[in-house]
């Protein structure tokens, strides 16, 4: 029967670590681990972190070191009245996926952590700063967990091909830690299905074409989603092509809406980009319309051009500085009144009250220029737009250069 049992459970329940000497990494918080297993009192814990970096397992294990009884339920499957019922003759919980409950059922928690009725051992994928509540927090010690190393990636396949009776060579059990991409669970149910496979396909030269496609775990609502966009821009922002590449094929590749990628690139093309190259706002907005159009996957296409094309172009974000600069002098000090000679005449009245009044009509005049002011009296000379000597600014300044003198 038990053996009936192994053989259904997925490898990674199956060689969980039952102690913390087998627990593999998370050095950066192992002392604090060893404290808290030393304290008379075990206090409640967030446990953050990627998925497969051993959340899970390490409340597991400080709920039995302590020897008391626990509860393990996942937020997605608990409602709160079925957890009430359960919670009676319990010390502890574990409580998977906490961002899974809202704001308003993560209350529920706050008397009975209050009171000591139970100690609470919570996970979460999401940044708890934005998914938990500031009150929950402040009773909870948030550990954050790392994804696994190159290194503990390799000592995890090989326990799991110990526990298989798989020989797997070294470069198979890099390829597989390396398909992974951190995740230890990933990484098990890639070694399990690689014993499943006939000899001749665990070939290093063939194993890679024998595996499943992996799908990068994205999460569009927490830390990944945003870091690699910001990544994204970053590096369209430090003119690095390959890293901007890189992180494009990790949002698409995480199954990211690519509409979501291709607005982030229309704000880059004026943000940091802008008059340096005027080219790259109307290339922006056609590969948006070019990825509604065609879709996934042939969407990359146009995506990967317009990233390499945003990446190389001059950068320069005047305009953005320019229009903050001016936003503050309004939220600081009010809008001004628009000078009379700006002002519509649209009623006889108004032309009594010398609205439009001495206006040069720019049209009117060489090159389509007049000398007169347009900022309010109080703001007169006053500069917001500070070209820099990038791209295609300084030939754009220089027209206007030709008429004023500063």
């Amino acid at each position: 029967m038990k053996l009936e049992i192994e053989e259904t459970q997925p490898l990674a329940d199956r060689i969980r670590p039952t102690t913390l000497d087998e627990f593999v990494g998370q050095s950066h918080i192992r002392n604090r681990i060893e404290a808290f297993t030393k304290s008379k009192r075990l206090p409640s814990l967030l446990l953050f972190g990627p998925p497969g970096c051993g959340k899970s397992t390490l409340a597991l294990l400080l709920a039995r070191l302590t020897g008391r009884q626990s509860l393990r339920v996942s937020a997605p499957e608990a409602g709160l009245t079925s957890l009430r019922k359960q919670l009676p003759g319990n010390d502890i919980l574990i409580l998977d996926e906490l961002h899974r409950f809202s704001k308003a059922q993560q209350d529920f928690f706050l008397p009975i952590l209050e009171s000591g009725e139970i100690t609470l051992l919570a996970t979460t994928t999401e940044n708890p700063s934005f998914s938990v509540t500031r009150q929950l927090l402040s009773r909870l010690h948030v550990l954050r967990l790392r994804p696994l190393s190159r290194d503990e990636l390799l000592d995890v396949a090989r326990r799991g091909a110990r526990a298989l009776d798989l020989d797997l060579e070294e470069e198979n059990i890099s390829l597989l830690a390396a398909m992974a991409g951190g995740d230890a669970r990933t990484l098990l149910n890639l070694v399990e299905y690689t014993a499943q496979l006939p000899a001749a396909k665990r070939n290093p030269d063939v194993l890679r074409e024998s595996l499943p496609e992996v799908v990068v775990r994205g999460d569009r609502d927490g830390d990944s989603h945003y870091e690699l966009a910001s990544a994204l821009i970053k590096s369209i922002r430090g003119s690095d092509p390959d890293a901007a590449l890189y992180y494009l094929a990790c949002l698409l590749e995480s199954g990211e809406d690519p509409r979501f990628v291709t607005r982030r690139l229309i704000i880059s093309a004026s943000e940091d980009v802008g008059l340096g190259d005027p080219r790259a706002l109307p290339l922006a907005v056609s590969c948006h319309q070019a990825v509604e159009a065609i879709g996934m996957p042939e969407g990359f296409i146009p995506m990967a051009q317009t990233v390499v094309y945003l990446a190389l172009a001059p950068k320069s974000n005047a305009t953005y500085a320019a229009y903050r600069t001016a936003q503050k002098e309004v939220r600081d000090n009010g809008p001004k009144p628009v000078p009379l000679h700006l002002r519509n005449a649209t009623s006889s009245l108004q032309r009594e009250w010398g609205y439009g009044r001495g206006y040069l009509y720019p049209h009117n005049f060489p090159k389509a220029w007049a000398d007169q002011d347009y900022l309010p009296n109080e703001l007169r000379g006053r500069r917001f737009y500070h070209p820099k000597d990038q791209g295609e600014e300084p030939r754009l300044l220089a027209w206007l250069k030709q008429f004023k003198k500063s």
